[in-house]
């Protein structure tokens, strides 16, 4: 698993954000379409992709996407 990947498949969840907007340091959960239903669809990705299951917790304890990428590393 690779950063750059990870970024590529969260941002591929937003229909509206332009891809150039996510990079390592997004604080992903300030961008207008961010909701709970993204969640879950980030949540959903992560299981398909990865298949690493993470919790609402996981995602309200990380800030940039890196922080993310690094729980489901270390699910992995």
């Amino acid at each position: 698993m690779e950063l750059k990947k990870f970024i590529e498949n969260f941002a591929s969840q937003f229909d509206e954000t332009e891809a150039s907007v996510f990079n390592a340091d997004t604080v992903f959960k300030s961008l207008d379409e961010w909701s709970s239903l993204m969640a879950l669809s980030i949540m959903a990705m992560v299981d398909e992709e990865y298949n690493v299951s993470i919790k609402g917790n996981d995602i309200k304890n990380s800030k940039t996407m890196e922080d993310l990428y690094n729980v489901i590393k270390s699910k992995l």
